[in-house]
């Protein structure tokens, strides 16, 4: 399949300074990682929070400017220059649907702020009808397009705020845990209309989550990151088969059982410590000082992400024994 995406060894760093007197220092939010998304499939994202998945999303669509590597977008750099061309292709969901939509304006004018400055929004009439079948694509009703952002539950702004990244008809969307600040009742519907969104308009999706049970359900290869780096790559069924890197395999146990015999009966990886600060990361294995199978290399150097098996990607010097 064509690739849309592909980045390569991405590094986005946030400048961090206290006083004059302090040299600079920078959060390693994202540091060096590679990965590409084929044209009509969803990339699930994982990790635990502050691990920069939300950093490598937005750094991707470029509101973060990289601070290195490269983003090549259906063949074409798009690392630098001018990205006007690329918005109404490339758009987001962001995560909070409170914070996410201007309280000031009408639903209708939130949606259709983007056709107006891409001008494809036409005649008012058109504009208006443009507007209406968003909203009922989204499963809400066209007079909800009157109304201010207050008016709506979670649930319902978060549908205002997939209309709003539809409404250019792009092809790519970064769908920032769009899920998790929804009631349970609530996330199953919207994860649904994703997935028919994504047949109906040939969608590729770039799926950031925690929710390991969700990214299972609507992804079709998942990456695995920690502490702004890539741990493990590898299609939804081998990664939830034969998890090969120790903290993918902790990530996986901790997923909840609704039957109470299997829960009883699984075996859990616990994780012991704290993540450490991503202003001064360990030398080496970001993940070693939790890791309980480390070893005196872990600490010498970063371990490569390298191609363990047929599409299956691992960065863990347990491989190479």
């Amino acid at each position: 399949m064509n690739k849309l995406l592909e980045i390569k060894n991405l590094k986005k760093y946030f400048p961090v300074k206290s006083n004059w007197l302090e040299p600079m220092r920078f959060v390693h939010a994202v540091d060096d990682i590679s990965f590409s998304i084929n044209k009509g499939e969803t990339f699930g994202l994982v990790g635990e929070s502050g691990c920069g998945k939300t950093t490598v999303g937005r750094t991707v669509l470029r509101l973060y400017e990289p601070t290195s590597g490269s983003i090549v977008y259906d063949g074409n750099d798009i690392t630098k220059g001018d990205m006007l061309p690329y918005r109404r292709k490339m758009q987001i969901i962001f995560q909070d649907p409170y914070a996410s939509l201007d309280p000031r304006m009408t639903v209708g004018d939130i949606i259709a702020e983007a056709m107006d400055i891409h001008r494809l929004s036409g005649t008012r009439t058109e504009r208006d009808e443009k507007i209406h079948d968003l909203l009922t694509l989204v499963g809400l009703s066209p007079e909800h397009g009157c109304r201010y952002p207050h008016e709506f539950s979670g649930g319902q702004r978060q549908r205002i705020g997939i209309a709003r990244a539809l409404a250019v008809r792009p092809e790519f969307i970064v769908c920032d845990e769009p899920i998790s600040a929804l009631d349970v009742s609530i996330q199953a519907q919207v994860m649904n209309m994703l997935e028919d969104l994504q047949r109906d308009f040939q969608l590729t999706y770039l799926f950031i989550a925690h929710d390991l049970a969700v990214v299972k359900h609507i992804s079709t290869n998942v990456g695995v990151m920690y502490l702004g780096k890539m741990m493990e790559i590898t299609n939804t069924e081998e990664l939830y088969k034969s998890p090969l890197h120790p903290y993918t395999q902790a990530l996986l146990s901790a997923i909840p059982v609704p039957d109470p015999k299997i829960s009883r009966s699984r075996k859990r990886v616990p994780l012991e410590g704290d993540v450490p600060s991503p202003i001064d990361p360990p030398p080496g294995c970001r993940f070693r000082q939790r890791c309980k199978y480390a070893m005196p290399v872990c600490s010498e150097a970063d371990p490569v992400l390298k191609e363990v098996g047929p599409g299956h990607w691992c960065a863990c010097y347990l491989l190479e024994k």
